[in-house]
């Protein structure tokens, strides 16, 4: 590998998306996604998770919601990543969205992946651009789903990769929340991980490059324990 005057490495543009792909799926990276259980908590408090299979149970449950709920918002924003496809699929997600928890979650963390991702990936300035045109508008919401779909299209990341980078995010924030909730030990949340790596895989490929319209809802019991999440006497997470 061979470096310029500047001390710059000569990569291939295939090798550093690669990088940037590690990047984003990155626990380290600050999107406050740690922050957030996918309902878990709320699960667990009111005993809908209360043994090692009702966790396994819950993590693919979880895996299905997202696979048909979100990822058609990823897939779209991905194949089409403009302004104002973006802008319409942040809005039709705000509506499609059933409980107050999730909503606040997915905009909280949505903003904060397009504010990291406009300070890393300056080599992209139409990620500042846009969060400096619609930041404090009103306009916009700023879901996860579709900001993520679009800043790997405007990174140049693979359809399929991207789908799946978003699966595996859901279920490492899932079983780390499972970790800090005493639940399963470090050891046995990375074996965890393994053994569902599969099954995840099938999930996405069930639910991949489908369209907006084909979004739903297939686990709403999921979905009404993660809005039971603010009525909890105590809470560790924010969802």
């Amino acid at each position: 590998m061979e470096c310029d005057e500047n001390g710059r490495s000569d990569l291939s543009q295939n090798e550093l998306l690669q990088w940037n792909q590690w990047q984003l799926v990155d626990s380290v990276l600050p999107t406050g996604g740690f922050a957030h259980s996918y309902g878990l908590e709320a699960a667990v408090q009111t005993h809908f998770v209360a043994s090692s299979v009702d966790l396994n149970s819950h993590i693919i449950q979880v895996l299905e919601n997202v696979g048909s709920l979100l990822l058609p918002f990823v897939y779209c924003a991905h194949k089409s990543p403009d302004t104002i496809t973006w802008s319409k699929l942040d809005r039709l997600l705000e509506a499609t969205l059933t409980n107050e928890v999730s909503r606040k979650a997915s905009a909280s963390q949505g903003s904060a992946l397009l504010r990291v991702a406009a300070s890393v990936f300056q080599e992209v300035p139409s990620l500042k651009r846009m969060r400096d045109n619609f930041l404090g508008s009103g306009t916009v919401f700023f879901h996860h789903a579709p900001i993520f779909g679009l800043i790997c299209g405007l990174l140049g990341f693979d359809s399929s990769a991207s789908q799946r980078m978003y699966m595996f995010m859901t279920m490492r924030d899932v079983i780390s929340a499972a970790t800090r909730l005493n639940l399963i030990g470090p050891l046995g949340a990375s074996s965890l991980q393994h053994q569902l790596a599969p099954i995840a895989e099938e999930l996405t490929k069930k639910w991949r490059d489908r369209p907006v319209e084909e979004a739903c809802q297939v686990s709403p019991l999921i979905d009404t324990v993660q809005g039971c999440h603010a009525y909890l006497f105590s809470r560790l997470f924010c969802s």
